[in-house]
């Protein structure tokens, strides 16, 4: 029995290294060198090619090397039969919440003005804010959404949540569930989170109907995936005054291409999918432990569901 490594955008090194430091004795196949096929069990992925997965006979099982299914979503030739799992490393968790708090105080705190005077050699001190002025409002609670929530709430932000189903975070001022309570907690939100997963229903979610509900002078932290934003419906809202501001850490194609306009727009904060990157040390306990489980018909950790697209 082998694991292989299925992610030919990402360096193989760190978590050969990772892997055998948790279990030597583990076999690690590297895509595309792939000596023994038949003796494959587990494959982990990322943006990995599609149309491959009829040379593993013994797959057992998968899992994507994040926190995101998407990757493997659109892939439809994966086994629909196969159990699938992602991970969930407490450093993943950690950065992302960091980021988070790090783009909500970056708009609270007007960092973005005082940048554009920086370029100006302006001196001039903007009236303080109340906290309590601007609510902040997460798209999904989730471990990173709900660890985001109380990592702010801890700060003195009120913190709204809402969420496909489930219950509330102690964290949060008020949970909202559903598409029908998406307008109720939009219009008590001033910085808007976004931490969705990306399936059919949250693609392009981040739209003109969603701006406009916005409290006014909103501000967008897209740390998700890039396709939940519509592009042209952003550039529109921050043209218009529906939106002040946006911090985006993902983007509809990777890497941002150099004449977009995101990256010279004043009142956008470009920075290139770095919010939360999976540790390969400390995630690779994961990754051994669910391939021990795989191979002996055990479930896994973490494991997802495919109809749900989470």
């Amino acid at each position: 029995m082998s694991l292989l490594f299925l992610c030919p955008t990402k360096d193989p090194a760190p978590w050969l290294a990772g892997i055998k430091a948790v279990d030597p004795d583990i076999d690690v196949q590297v895509w595309p060198d792939i000596s023994h096929p038949d003796d494959v069990s587990f494959a982990l992925l990322w943006q990995h090619p599609h149309d491959v997965f009829t040379r593993f006979k013994n797959l057992k099982a998968i899992a994507s090397l994040g926190a995101g299914i998407d990757h493997i979503l659109q892939d439809p030739t994966i086994p629909r039969h196969l159990p699938v799992a992602r991970i969930v490393d407490p450093n993943l968790v950690a950065s992302m919440t960091q980021y988070v708090v790090t783009a909500v105080l970056h708009s609270f705190r007007d960092f973005d003005l005082y940048k554009q005077q920086q370029t100006t050699q302006t001196w001039r001190p903007a009236a303080p804010r109340n906290i309590a002025d601007f609510p902040v409002g997460i798209m999904g609670m989730g471990m990173l959404g709900s660890d985001a929530a109380q990592a702010l709430a801890a700060l003195g932000f009120t913190v709204y949540g809402w969420r496909r189903s489930g219950p509330a975070h102690p964290a949060l001022e008020a949970s909202f569930a559903g598409e029908a309570m998406l307008p109720a907690f939009l219009e008590k939100t001033r910085i808007l989170v976004c931490l969705l997963p990306l399936t059919t229903a949250t693609r392009g979610i981040l739209n003109t109907d969603v701006f406009s509900r916005l409290q006014p002078n909103a501000y967008l932290i897209n740390v998700a995936r890039g396709a939940h934003v519509v592009d042209s419906d952003l550039l529109e809202a921050l043209g218009n005054g529906s939106l002040q501001g946006a911090c985006l850490d993902v983007f509809n194609e990777e890497p941002l291409p150099a004449d977009h306009p995101f990256w010279r727009h004043p009142q956008i904060t470009v920075t290139p999918h770095v919010a939360s990157i999976t540790n390969p040390q400390t995630a690779a306990v994961q990754v051994v432990e669910n391939y021990h489980r795989a191979n002996a018909g055990q479930p896994l950790l973490h494991a997802v569901d495919l109809g749900r697209e989470y």
